[in-house]
Parts: C-alpha cells; structure tokens; sequence
C-alpha cells in the first residue's frame, strides 16, 4: 500500500470511556480494507489518549493522509480542536449498519455511559438512555469491582452459572443494594455475575423499547457486548422467541468508527501533523479541560487549614479508658467505620477499612479487636449500628440500637 495516497479514510470514535480509531485504506464504500484499527481507554485523559492513538497511527502508516470524520459522546471537542469534521454518533453508527449489514432490522449497542436501541425499519427510531451509567459498560465494571473482578473475569464468572438473582440496573447504588446481602448470604459470584447480565440487558431492552417489539435481525454493537458472550446470551435469553436471530459483526466495538470513517469527506490531512496538533490541542468541550486550584496561594491553603482547626474532635488512647464505653459502627456498602466514645463523648479508638464483601465478619473482627485491647475496669455499655448494613450487622452482633444513617450524620453534626 502507498501510504502516501490522499484517499485513505479516518474515523475517531470518542465515547465516555473509550477511543475507537479505524483507518481504510480508501473508500470504505468500494470494498476498501482497514489498514489501522485500536480500541483503548483512555482513563478520562482524552487529549493524551488521542494524541498517543494518532501518534502511533501515523507511525504504522508513515507518510499518510487521510480524511477524518469524529464522532461520540465527548467527540466535539476533540473535532474542534483538531478542526476536522464532526459527526453524531447514531447517523455514523446507522450508516455502518445499512452499508455493511443491509438486512438488520434493530441495533443494540451498549457503550461505556450510554444504551441505544435503533430501529432501522420502516424507518429510522434511535432511543438512547441519559447521561447515566445505570445498565452500560461502567454499571458493568462497578459490579465488578463488588465482586472482585474486572470485565473480563465477570464475563468468565457468568459463563459458570447455573441460577440467577434478581438485580436492579437502574443505578449502581440500586444494584449494589441487591447484591451486597446476596453476597453476604453466601450466593455463588458465577450466579451473580449472571444475575448483573441479566440486568442489564433487562434494563436496556425495558428502559428503552418502551413496549415496542424487538423482532428480526438484530445486531449487537459496542465494546462491551462485543467482548462478553455471557452477556450477548443475557439478551439473548431476555428476547428468547421474539427474534429471528443475532448477529454480533466481527469488528462490533468499533462499528461506530467505522460508519465515521464512511462519512470522512473532510480534505486530505497528514495523519502525523494530525497527531502534532493533538499534542498541543486542548478539546474545548470541557472534557479535559483544567479546573482552576483549590487554592491560588500559600495564604489560601493557610487559612483553609486554620479555619478547619478550630473543631476538633477529643481523643485519647483506648488503653486510659475507664466505665461505660458506647460503640457506633457505620457498615457502608464497600468500607466500615467505627467509633467507640466514653461518656465526656471523647473518641477513645476508631475504625475504618474496606469491608471486603462481608460486612458481618468486619464488624466481628472490630469488636474482637476491641475486647482484646479493652482495660481493666471498661466495658462497652451499649452499641448502635447505621448504614447500608445496620440491620443485619445489628442482629449480627446483637446490637442495642440502629439509626438511620441520615439521623446518625444529624446527631453526630449536632
């Protein structure tokens, strides 16, 4: 190939968490072949992840210039700051879809913050979620993360399942609700991570086909229904008898840099001075974007500090403790904290770690700690729990009281 030729098209697809890059080499719409294609988080850092991309691009294909079309959920700064054209996601990604797979009839693509479902026939209907991250790629790597594992490794955990649970997906915050006493109950994760699966794609299909029929051919897009079968059988299950059949392209998670780079119309650019202007260039959607410092000078960060001084909380060491002892532990979701007060209120030991999935065991291990260092002539007089766990760490340890975390914030306020 001349890398030199000036019909070789680009198309930069930059989503909430990820860049897509695809280089034919010409036409797409003439059976040109893809010659550079990547697929990278960029860790909110899009400047830099672009620059490197573009860099190492220009590197595989020296001497290229290419026409560029960009597109994505965080693409319009970046198109403006390299000044080249930009394009909204659902038409690149539709016309992708009509010129590579003429017979699909809906598209379901799940991105890093965002689901779509796009009717193709008769004519065109895109629905597509807010700006949440309630059942896409970041829901799904938050469960993991619960679980202990990344995308992949829950992908691999669904493949052993043999039930499921039901979860919401709605947000995270929900979901974690569902899961966390599941966990604590001994559920297997292989279950769980399928029961997540499920969720999503519950989520998707409920949340935005509003009742109408998902029927035909139906095509799976995006990275994370790309890379997790486990989760294309979710769909799959969820829709069971409604489709004809599913078909999951061989480049799925890139489908919308592809249909960006059938739209490149712009004039021939030298993809190295492409990748120059990127190290340089600041994306103007406020993406990466500086915020001003938290403090513009040493007597600022002075008398922040100063004012913050004023209250402080008492404290001595547990071993000069005497009399009645009251405990408070507050189990969150993913940590636990705990605070053991003598009657003048004054903190005499305190607690706070990761509750590592298992909010009861924690909260034991504090309270053995505490018995093993408690003095002679202490005792721990009553003991009241809060949180996202306060009721089963409170009949876990035969706790006196609970309160409502929001109550507890008041009081301790107060």
């Amino acid at each position: 190939m001349d890398a030199g030729r000036a019909d070789l098209r680009m198309g930069l697809d930059i989503g909430s968490t990820t860049i897509k890059a695809v280089v034919f080499d010409g036409d797409p719409l003439t059976g040109a072949a893809i010659v550079f294609e990547d697929y990278r988080r960029h860790h909110a850092d899009i400047t830099g992840a672009i620059s490197t991309l573009l860099a190492d691009a220009a590197e595989a294909l020296p001497g290229a210039m290419v026409r560029v079309s960009v597109t994505g959920s965080a693409g319009l700064g970046t198109a403006d700051a390299l000044n080249v054209p930009f394009i909204q996601e659902v038409m690149a990604e539709t016309a992708a879809v009509q010129h590579w797979n003429p017979d699909a009839d809906v598209l379901l693509e799940l991105g890093g913050e965002d689901a779509k479902i796009t009717y193709l026939k008769p004519v065109p209907e895109q629905r597509m979620n807010g700006s949440c991250a309630g059942g896409t790629g970041a829901f799904i790597d938050q469960m993991a993360t619960l679980l202990h594992t990344d995308a992949p490794g829950l992908d691999d955990l669904a493949s052993r399942a043999t039930t499921t649970h039901p979860i919401a997906s709605r947000c995270g915050v929900f979901a974690k609700s569902d899961l966390q006493p599941l966990i604590n109950e001994g559920a297997r994760h292989e279950d769980l991570a399928a029961s997540v699966m499920r969720a999503v794609a519950t989520q998707c299909i409920a949340g935005l086909a509003c009742g109408r029929p998902i029927r035909g051919q139906v095509i799976f897009l995006g990275g994370p229904l790309h890379f997790m079968p486990s989760l294309r059988k979710a769909f799959g299950d969820v829709l069971a008898g409604k489709v004809d059949h599913f078909v999951t392209p061989e480049r799925a998670q890139l489908y919308v840099a592809m249909g960006a780079a059938l739209k490149a119309e712009s004039a021939p650019l030298s993809l190295s001075h492409l990748a120059t202007r990127a190290r340089t260039a600041r994306t103007q959607s406020g993406v990466s974007q500086s915020m001003p410092p938290l403090f513009h000078d040493q007597a600022e960060l002075d008398s922040f500090h100063s004012r913050h001084a004023r209250t402080k909380l008492p404290a001595r060491p547990l071993s000069s403790a005497r009399g009645d002892l009251f405990l408070g532990i507050d189990a969150g979701s993913t940590t636990i904290k705990s605070v053991l007060l003598d009657d003048s209120l004054t903190i005499v030991a305190s607690h706070y770690a990761s509750n590592e999935g298992d909010p009861v065991n924690a909260a034991v291990g504090i309270l053995a700690d505490l018995y093993d260092n408690l003095p002679e002539g202490a005792r721990i007089a009553r003991t009241c729990t809060t949180g996202y766990g306060e009721g089963l760490v409170k009949a876990a340890l035969g706790a006196e009281d609970g309160e409502v975390e929001t109550m507890a914030h008041y009081r301790a306020a107060e």
